[in-house]
């Protein structure tokens, strides 16, 4: 069945709780208007089940209520993983035997962004979700050059190091930043190399659109809970694995 509705208290009843910010001060009033918002979202009824004040002019609220929309999921468009996810061993050996040298991975977190969490997540050795990042893979090797790199730095930082692959991760999304920086990032690779020798460009983060790559100037674009191997799998399947086919 494509047909689906949301579940919350018994199924398909179409329940769904949402979360939201006026600027307005903790009231009655203030709680009305939350309500009132919920109700032309489609939510009835629509209950405020939380109110918190946050500091004297904003009020943050959770509203619980009844949608009365379908989703039909043979309509749902998503970008689909298109290459085989591999072990650390098997990525070491590609490498090894297609490229006859390490591949280089520039990484950082661009214009004022601070939140480096997601990237080391990737490049460290440590890793995520019981994954080594790919600090770990002896035949990549990483540069992390940390938080608020300039993107010409970043690009002069690519040259010096004759990067394969950019990582950027953005976690500000304040006034789209994130994608501001992502397509003068873009557009920067793109006046300082011929296409041919361009680094791979991916972009990260959870505000991205993963369907958004073409539209950012990126190869790909990878959203919240991307783990080490994912990223070290794509990076071997189009510098390695589509290389050949190419060289072919």
């Amino acid at each position: 069945m494509s047909i689906v509705r949301p579940y919350g208290d018994t199924t398909g009843d179409g329940m769904v709780q949402l979360s939201f910010t006026l600027p307005i001060p903790h009231s009655k009033v203030a709680e009305g208007a939350a309500a009132q918002l919920a109700g032309k979202m489609g939510l009835d009824p629509a209950l405020v089940v939380h109110a918190k004040p946050m500091g004297p002019d904003f009020t943050f609220f959770v509203v619980y209520g009844r949608v009365s929309h379908l989703v039909d999921t043979d309509q749902v468009q998503v970008v689909e993983r298109d290459y085989p996810l591999l072990t650390p061993k098997e990525v070491n050996l590609a490498i090894r035997k297609g490229l006859r040298r390490r591949l280089t991975v520039v990484g950082g977190c661009i214009g004022t962004d601070a939140h480096t969490v997601g990237i080391d997540a990737i490049l460290n050795i440590k890793g995520f979700a019981g994954e080594k990042g790919l600090e770990y893979y002896r035949e990549i090797k990483v540069v992390n050059l940390g938080a608020q790199v300039s993107v010409p730095q970043l690009v002069a930082r690519a040259r010096e190091e004759r990067a394969d692959a950019i990582l950027v991760s953005q976690v500000v999304t304040q006034r789209d930043a994130h994608l501001l920086n992502t397509k003068e990032m873009s557009a920067a690779f793109r006046e300082s190399y011929p296409a041919a020798r361009r680094p791979l460009l991916i972009v990260g983060g959870p505000r991205f659109d993963e369907k958004m790559a073409v539209e950012l100037g990126v190869d790909r674009v990878f959203s919240r809970g991307t783990t080490p191997g994912e990223v070290a799998s794509y990076l071997t399947h189009q510098l390695v694995a589509n290389r050949k086919k190419v060289d072919a």
